[in-house]
C-alpha cells in the first residue's frame, strides 16, 4: 500500500512556486507589493499624486468672502493715429496765390494819433482835388451850399431833417467814388476800353440814384407842409 502524502492536493501546484525552505518566492512577493501600493494611494511607499495643471479654458475659482476687492479701472480705448497732413500744406505760396500774405506796405505803418492825423491831412487833400479837378462835383457841392441851410432851418420834425440833410451828403459820397473810381481806370490806360468805360457808367448811375432820393426825399417832406402855402401865394400874386 502507498503511503498518503501529508500535504493537501492543491497544495502541490503551489510548490512549483515555493523555495525550498517552504516560503513563497522573492519575485512573486514584490510583485504583489508593488501592485498593492499602486492600488493603494495611502500606503506609505506611494508616490503622493501630483495636482492636475490648469488649463487654458478653466473656470477661476470664486473670491472668498473675506478676500480684499480691488477696484477695477475701465481701459478707455486708444484714440487712432491722426492722419499726416498733406505735404502741399507746408510748401511756400506763390505771389498768385490768394492767401499768400500781401508785399509790406511803408504806407501802413502809423498808428494812433498820428494815423489820424495823416488820414485827416489825406482826407483834406481828396476834397481840394476833386473842387480842382471834377466840375461835377463842383456843382453838387454849390446845390449843398443851399440845401444844408434850409434844412437846418426849415420847421420840419428831427428825424425829417436827418433824412433831408442825409440825402444830400449822400449824393456828395457817391460822386466822391464815382471820380475814385475814373481816376482808377485813367491811370491804367486812356485808351477807350469796354471795360472802362462799363465802370465809368456804372459810376454815373449810382450818383443818378442819389440825385433821385435826395429830391424824392426833399418833395416828401416839404410838399405836403409848405405846398398849399407856395399856391396860395402863387394864386394872389
Amino acid at each position: 500500500m502507498t503511503p498518503r502524502s501529508p500535504f493537501p492536493p492543491h497544495s502541490a501546484q503551489g510548490a512549483h512556486s515555493a523555495s525550498p525552505s517552504g516560503r513563497p518566492g522573492a519575485g512573486g512577493a514584490a510583485r504583489t507589493a508593488r501592485t498593492a501600493e499602486a492600488l493603494d494611494p495611502r500606503a506609505p511607499g506611494s508616490a503622493p499624486a501630483s495636482a492636475p495643471a490648469p488649463t487654458a479654458d478653466a473656470t477661476p475659482l470664486p473670491a472668498t468672502r473675506n478676500a480684499p476687492q480691488i477696484p477695477t479701472t475701465p481701459v478707455a480705448p486708444a484714440a487712432a493715429p491722426e492722419p499726416p497732413e498733406p505735404p502741399h500744406l507746408h510748401e511756400p505760396l506763390g505771389p498768385d496765390d490768394p492767401l499768400a500774405p500781401l508785399p509790406f506796405n511803408p504806407y501802413k505803418g502809423n498808428r494812433g494819433i498820428t494815423r489820424a492825423w495823416k488820414a485827416l491831412k489825406y482826407s483834406i487833400k481828396g476834397f481840394r482835388a476833386a473842387i480842382r479837378e471834377e466840375s461835377a462835383f463842383r456843382q453838387e457841392l454849390t446845390l449843398a451850399a443851399i440845401l444844408v441851410p434850409i434844412g437846418v432851418f426849415v420847421p420840419v420834425e428831427p428825424v425829417e431833417r436827418v433824412l433831408l440833410l442825409g440825402s444830400v451828403m449822400l449824393v456828395l459820397i457817391v460822386e466822391l467814388l464815382n471820380s475814385g473810381i475814373e481816376n482808377a481806370v485813367d491811370r491804367i490806360g486812356l485808351e477807350r476800353n469796354e471795360l472802362s468805360g462799363r465802370a465809368k457808367d456804372l459810376g454815373s448811375a449810382a450818383v443818378t440814384v442819389a440825385l433821385l432820393l435826395c429830391v424824392m426825399t426833399w418833395g416828401l417832406i416839404l410838399v405836403p407842409r409848405f405846398g398849399p402855402l407856395l399856391l396860395h401865394g402863387l394864386g394872389v400874386l
